[in-house]
């Protein structure tokens, strides 16, 4: 089970009031201003966190929804106050998600001739386009990892062609701390960790730090011998969405920060498949 931001947990199921309160901290609310946005009682929200009350369904998706827990802890926080389950998780590829699917296709599709992939809760890529495989080959090692937080901060695998490495790990590593301030999931915890521990990374970057004046935008900048590529991208999430799996994937697509990286991704351009 995730635990916020990698707290310890006891092998029993918490308490529902530890982890209500935990989570009301992560979310920087006093007991206060929880209870004047959930219109009840600041005794009532006291006496929840300590359990001298027991919450109400109702009440459990109340106070989850006004501190934006993601669904998965949802599910969580209703079990530990003895109610099933709410939100689904079904893998990718469940009959019920085949719009879902088709939809990821579509977006893939319309991407090329650039890359663009899915990624799941953990940053591993899920799905892809053709054009992911065509454009990065050249920078292509002997070591294969599904995760793009490795690809970029493991020596052997693409971090020796990024051209503005500490540049791009900063922002990479930044994103990662943001994610884990929204989720508190132990597998970035984990993560997280394992990516301070490769060679070369400033161990100041265990902590989050607000980004410092910069351009608008951090451009990607590969060479490899005589081929260089530079590449942007934008990352984009389900509206609204009901289930675990869903909530968590994320589709970054890949755009040319210069005319000579679109004219060679043109180039390469081949009928594109969807692989996953």
């Amino acid at each position: 089970m995730n635990t916020l931001l990698g707290f310890p947990e006891s092998s029993a199921t918490p308490a529902f009031g530890r982890l209500l309160k935990q989570w009301r901290n992560t979310r920087h609310k006093s007991q206060l201003a929880l209870a004047t946005d959930a219109g009840i009682s600041t005794r009532h929200l006291s006496f929840l966190e300590t359990g001298r009350a027991q919450p109400s369904r109702e009440m459990v998706q109340l106070l989850t929804g006004m501190l934006d827990v993601p669904l998965g802890e949802r599910n969580a926080l209703l079990v530990s106050a003895g109610y099933a389950p709410l939100y689904g998780n079904r893998p990718l590829n469940a009959p019920e998600l085949g719009p879902v699917r088709r939809a990821l296709e579509l977006m893939l599709r319309q991407q090329e001739p650039y890359p663009a992939f899915v990624l799941d809760g953990q940053w591993n890529i899920v799905m892809h386009n053709a054009a992911l495989k065509r454009v990065f080959e050249p920078f292509k090692t002997g070591t294969y990892t599904p995760n793009v937080m490795r690809k970029v901060f493991d020596p052997d695998a693409l971090r020796p062609f990024i051209v503005n490495w500490h540049e791009i790990a900063a922002c990479t590593m930044h994103s990662l701390h943001r994610e884990l301030a929204a989720t508190g999931s132990a597998a970035l915890v984990e993560l997280r960790d394992e990516l301070l521990a490769y060679p070369g990374v400033p161990a100041r970057w265990r902590e989050p730090d607000a980004l410092s004046a910069a351009d608008p935008l951090v451009a990607m900048l590969l060479r490899r011998d005589d081929v260089s590529m530079a590449f942007f991208s934008t990352i984009t999430q389900f509206a609204t969405p009901r289930d675990v799996t869903l909530q968590q994937l994320k589709i970054e697509c890949f755009f040319p920060a210069d005319y000579a990286t679109e004219q060679l991704s043109r180039r390469l351009a081949e009928p594109a498949t969807i692989a996953v």
